[in-house]
């Protein structure tokens, strides 16, 4: 089994407050995504629940894109975190009972997030 690498919640959280501002300058029809201050951690997937206001505007390919520029970030300020099983950092999404969850799966090995 590999061996859990660890960080700190404060530091994560501050690489996807980076990623997010970033994605939202480049992708303007999510300007209004406020920026997530807790990580949700639902179907195996780390991410921001997307408003309805924002999910009327946007097309799936829009929202798949903005999650992949959130995940590319993040990926790129913790690389040990995303470089075991030979595949790149990719955003994901799942929709619930009307709700968009953006963000990406966990990393293909075990870590903790914690302060």
């Amino acid at each position: 089994m590999a061996k859990a690498t660890s960080i700190s919640i404060k530091q994560f959280s501050q690489s996807v407050h980076t990623a997010v501002k970033a994605a939202t300058a480049k992708h303007p029809k999510f300007s209004k995504l406020e920026i997530p201050s807790n990580i949700t951690v639902a179907y195996l997937i780390r991410g921001i629940p997307v408003p309805e206001a924002i999910l009327k505007t946007v097309t799936v390919e829009e929202a798949q894109s903005f999650a992949t520029d959130v995940v590319h970030s993040v990926a790129a300020s913790h690389a040990d975190l995303f470089a075991g099983g030979g595949r790149s950092a990719e955003g994901a999404m799942i929709s619930v009972g009307g709700r968009l969850i953006i963000g990406f799966p966990p990393p293909p090995d075990l870590f903790e997030i914690g302060e």
